[in-house]
């Protein structure tokens, strides 16, 4: 279901917003009520709109200003992204960060935190809100923040890496915290941070590399045309021999990310429903191998 979505610019648009409500879903219900921050933009807008509060006296509230904060953000964002990345980009970047705004500023905010257990809610809160964002990047659809000005930097020939500036900002942000908060406060927002960041790496599934290794006895000329025509992927091809049969085995080794093992999977059953294949998640790639984000 989740690939033939994927097929479809509106059914990835789709998931993309429904990513969105998830991420909402897990940064108001058990990051806020706590007090915590995330990372990023949203980050940033949770710590001016607690001063905002902090200013005007306001000790709590059920609707959250952080996301109206994060939509003024990202006009900007959406200039760049229309100039300098295309209308597409624009586009989908426009649609999904309305989704983050609306999702964060019309699900209500618990008066007291869902889980009482402060590590505990960082956990669930995190993964939660990882998994939103890492749909929402499976689909091919930014956020807006800082992913926008990360590639833009890059575009123009900046120094520096979307992942170094983005460690750079959030450190800066973390800091800012200890500042206007507690040692306590700053220490349970980098956790929260780095378990959403883990689980958007799990979630992220471009993000996963994995070594396919195909076994088949017939011809395979058509199966290698289709991985290289349309997945676009390099083979390492060998010949084998069972030892129960003695038959020859041909052996294909492709290193992928696990969003195209869908496709190579439904590609297999038609070409050769009597192949098997192995995968194995996790390895390390270096060198001449293409990382497709979307």
């Amino acid at each position: 279901m989740l690939n033939t979505a994927m097929h479809s610019s509106w059914g990835r648009i789709t998931l993309a917003v429904f990513g969105a409500f998830i991420y909402a879903v897990g940064i108001n219900l058990f990051v806020v009520p706590l007090g915590l921050i995330t990372s990023g933009a949203v980050g940033l807008c949770q710590l001016i709109r607690s001063l905002i509060m902090k200013m005007m006296g306001i000790e709590s509230m059920t609707f959250d200003i952080a996301g109206i904060l994060l939509y003024i953000f990202n006009i900007p964002m959406f200039f760049i992204a229309y100039r300098y990345m295309g209308k597409i980009f624009f586009r989908n970047t426009l649609i999904c960060a309305t989704a983050y705004t609306v999702f964060m500023s019309i699900i209500p905010i618990p008066a007291a935190p869902v889980v009482d257990d402060v590590l505990t809610s960082c956990l669930i809160g995190g993964v939660i809100a990882g998994v939103g964002t890492g749909l929402a990047l499976t689909s091919g659809c930014c956020g807006g923040g800082l992913d926008v000005l990360g590639l833009f930097l890059v575009k123009k020939g900046v120094k520096i890496t979307i992942g170094r500036f983005t460690l750079m900002f959030n450190i800066c942000l973390f800091l800012l915290c200890w500042v206007m908060y507690d040692v306590p406060t700053m220490i349970y927002s980098v956790l929260n941070t780095i378990f959403l960041t883990m689980a958007i790496d799990r979630a992220h599934r471009q993000s996963v590399t994995v070594q396919v290794l195909i076994f088949t006895k017939n011809d395979i000329t058509e199966m290698t045309q289709f991985i290289m025509q349309n997945l676009h992927r390099g083979i390492t091809r060998w010949e084998g021999n069972g030892v129960y049969t003695g038959e020859t085995t041909h052996i294909l080794c492709v290193c992928m990310n696990k969003f195209e093992i869908e496709d190579l999977r439904e590609a297999l059953r038609k070409i050769d429903p009597k192949a098997f294949f192995i995968v194995q998640e996790g390895v390390h790639v270096s060198s001449n191998f293409e990382r497709r984000l979307s």
